[in-house]
C-alpha cells in the first residue's frame, strides 16, 4: 500500500497521508482498544520495529479524517459470479447518558443503530456495509450496497427477505445484471411491467403462486440468506 497521500491536483493543503494509512491506524485502535494518543506510539513502535521511518499521524489528524474517510474492505472475491446475501441488524449505542444512568440512577437512553450488510455467499466476506439511524429501513439502503461492489465485477444473483420487496430494490438489483432472490410480501399484487426489475419480481410472484411459498424458497435457493445471520 501507499503511506503518503497521492496529489489531487486541487488548489490548496494537500493531504500527507493516504487513506490506507490513516485506516490502519485507526485498525490498530479498534483491535486492541486504545485511545488515539496511544495508537500514533503503537503504530510509530511497530514502523520501528520493521526498519521504516515513515512519519505517523498524530491523535488530531487520526480524529479528524476518521469522520469522512471511506473504509476499504479486504476480500479475496469469488471464483464465479458474487452471490450476495442481504440482511441487517441492530447494535446499542452506550453514551453519556448510559454511563450517568449507571452511576446516578435515573431512566436510561438506549441508542441503536442498523448495521446493513452484504455477505459473499462463497467466501462469507463481508463484502458491503451501511451504518444508519434505527429509524431507516432496509429496503432504501439496498441499492447503496450495491454501489460499493465494483462496477466491473458480475454479480450473479442478490439475496434478502421480504422487507426488500419493493420497486426500487427490484429495479437496482436488475441494473447489475442480478438475478433478485426476495420472496413477494404475502398480499403482493402484481407490478406494471415499466422497468426489468418489475418483469422478475411479477415472474417470482408467479413462482411463488404457483409452487406454494415453501417450494419456491428451496426452489429459488432462498435457504442461502440464512448464512448471512451466522
Amino acid at each position: 500500500m501507499s503511506w503518503d497521500a497521492a496529489p489531487t491536483g486541487r488548489r490548496g493543503r494537500q493531504q500527507t497521508y493516504s487513506d490506507a494509512a490513516i485506516q490502519t491506524c485507526l485498525s490498530m485502535k479498534v483491535l486492541f482498544g486504545m485511545a488515539l494518543r496511544q495508537t500514533t506510539g503503537f503504530v510509530e513502535s511497530l514502523l520501528q520495529l520493521v526498519g521504516l521511518d515513515w512519519t505517523v499521524p498524530d491523535f488530531s489528524t487520526l480524529s479528524r479524517r476518521q469522520k469522512t474517510l471511506a473504509v476499504n474492505i479486504p476480500y479475496r472475491g469469488s471464483k464465479g459470479p458474487l452471490h450476495l446475501l442481504i440482511d441487517s441488524t441492530g447494535i446499542k449505542v452506550e453514551g453519556e447518558g448510559e454511563w450517568h444512568a449507571r452511576k446516578h440512577g435515573g431512566p436510561k437512553r438506549r441508542v441503536w443503530r442498523k448495521i446493513h450488510l452484504g455477505i459473499d455467499e462463497e467466501t462469507r466476506e463481508v463484502r458491503a456495509v451501511e451504518i444508519t439511524g434505527s429509524h431507516i429501513g432496509d429496503a432504501p439502503v439496498l441499492p447503496d450496497l450495491l454501489k460499493q461492489i465494483p462496477v466491473h465485477e458480475q454479480i450473479g444473483s442478490v439475496t434478502a427477505d421480504g422487507a426488500y420487496d419493493t420497486r426500487k430494490c427490484h429495479d437496482a438489483i436488475a441494473d447489475r445484471g442480478a438475478h433478485a432472490v426476495i420472496p413477494p410480501r404475502k398480499n403482493a399484487k402484481p407490478w406494471k411491467t415499466v422497468t426489468v426489475g418489475a418483469v422478475a419480481r411479477n415472474e417470482a410472484l408467479r413462482a411463488s403462486k404457483y409452487l406454494g411459498r415453501a417450494l419456491w424458497r428451496r426452489w429459488s435457493g432462498y435457504y442461502r440468506r440464512s448464512r448471512v445471520e451466522m
